[in-house]
C-alpha cells in the first residue's frame, strides 16, 4: 500500500449507538485525494457539520472516542471504524452520519471490515504517507502507561488486566496489514460488566449495549451463550482500540505503540504527546519506508 486508497463506491449501514441507543444511518463514501478521514453529520444543518478526525478533535475519552468541531457539532464511538479504516488503509474517506454515534453493529470492527470489502478500495495517484517514530515517547497516567518506538513496522502491543477470572492478564502484539488486522483483530468485540450496568444507565451510558454487541461479564463469567471468539479476546478489542484512536493521527504510524492497561484517554494522550514532539517523528511516504526496510535486511 504505496498510494492512498479510498473507497471504490459508496456503502450504506445502520444500526443503534452503544450508549445512546440511538438509531443512527451511516454511508462510507469515496473522497478525494488528500481529504483524508471526515465526518459528516447529515443531520445537522444549521452550522458547520463537518468533524475531521485528528487527534486534537477529541473531546471525551470515556468509555469511547467522542471527536467535535469547533462549532461544537460531534460523533461519539468512533473508535471501532476507525481501526477498520487502518487496517485496511482508507486513507480518504466521508463518513455520513445522522446522529450522534456511530452504530455499534455487533462491539468489533468487523462489520466494518465487511462494508468496505463490499465495495472495495480505489488506489489514487498519490503517495501514501506515514508518520515515522524516530525516538521514544512514553508517558504515564493514573497507573497505566504508553510508549511509542522506532520500528520499521506498525505494530501495536497491548497488556491489560482485570480482577475477573475471564479475563486476568492478557497481552497481544500485531503487525498492522489488512490481512492480519482482518483474521486476527478485527471480530474481537467490546466487553462490560453486569455489576457496572446500572451506574452506566444512571450516566447516561450504555443504553444501547447488550450480548448482541458486547461481551458481557458476570459472576460466572462469560454470559454470552456462544462464549468467546477467541481466548485472548479482551486484550485483542484493547488492541484494536487502541490501532482506531491512533489512526487519529491522520495518517499511519510506522513504529511500535505498546500500552499497559491502556484505554481511550491514554491512547489520546500518547498520540497527543507524540505529535507535540516534532524531534520524535518525521513524515515520510510508505514507498520509502519500505525501501528502508529492505535495505536493513539485505544489510
Amino acid at each position: 500500500m504505496i498510494y492512498r486508497q479510498t473507497l471504490a463506491a459508496p456503502v450504506v449501514c445502520a444500526g443503534i449507538g452503544l450508549h445512546t441507543g440511538e438509531r443512527v444511518r451511516l454511508v462510507l463514501k469515496p473522497a478525494s485525494t488528500g481529504a483524508g478521514i471526515c465526518f459528516v453529520r447529515s443531520d445537522i444543518t444549521d452550522r458547520d457539520n463537518r468533524i475531521e478526525a485528528r487527534a486534537d478533535s477529541v473531546t471525551a475519552v470515556r468509555l469511547g472516542t467522542t471527536i467535535a468541531n469547533a462549532a461544537g457539532v460531534s460523533v461519539a464511538t468512533v473508535e471501532h471504524l476507525m481501526a477498520a479504516l487502518a487496517g485496511l488503509g482508507v486513507d480518504d474517506a466521508i463518513v455520513d452520519i445522522d446522529g450522534p454515534e456511530l452504530p455499534v453493529m455487533d462491539g468489533s470492527s468487523a462489520p466494518f471490515v465487511d462494508l468496505v470489502s463490499q465495495v472495495g478500495l480505489k488506489q489514487l495517484a498519490a503517495p501514501r504517507r506515514a508518520i515515522q517514530v524516530l525516538k521514544p515517547v512514553v508517558i504515564e497516567s493514573e497507573g497505566r502507561r504508553a510508549s511509542f518506538l522506532p520500528a520499521l513496522k506498525s505494530m501495536i502491543e497491548v497488556e491489560i488486566n482485570f480482577e475477573h477470572s475471564a479475563v486476568g492478564n492478557q497481552s497481544c502484539v500485531f503487525e498492522v496489514t489488512p490481512e492480519i488486522f482482518s483474521t486476527d483483530i478485527a471480530s474481537a468485540r467490546t466487553f462490560g460488566f453486569r455489576k457496572d450496568l446500572d451506574a452506566l444507565l444512571a450516566a447516561g451510558l450504555a443504553r444501547g449495549g447488550s450480548m448482541d454487541n458486547a461481551v458481557v461479564l458476570d459472576d460466572d463469567g462469560v454470559a454470552n451463550p456462544e462464549g468467546l471468539r477467541f481466548d485472548d479476546e479482551f486484550a485483542r478489542h484493547k488492541a484494536l482500540d487502541a490501532l482506531g484512536d491512533l489512526y487519529l493521527a491522520g495518517a499511519p504510524i510506522i513504529g511500535r505503540y505498546h500500552a499497559q492497561r491502556p484505554g481511550h484517554a491514554v491512547n489520546n494522550l500518547a498520540l497527543r504527546a507524540l505529535l507535540a514532539d516534532k524531534s520524535a517523528w518525521k513524515m515520510v511516504t510508505v514507498r520509502d519506508a519500505c525501501q528502508h526496510d529492505v535495505a536493513m535486511a539485505n544489510s
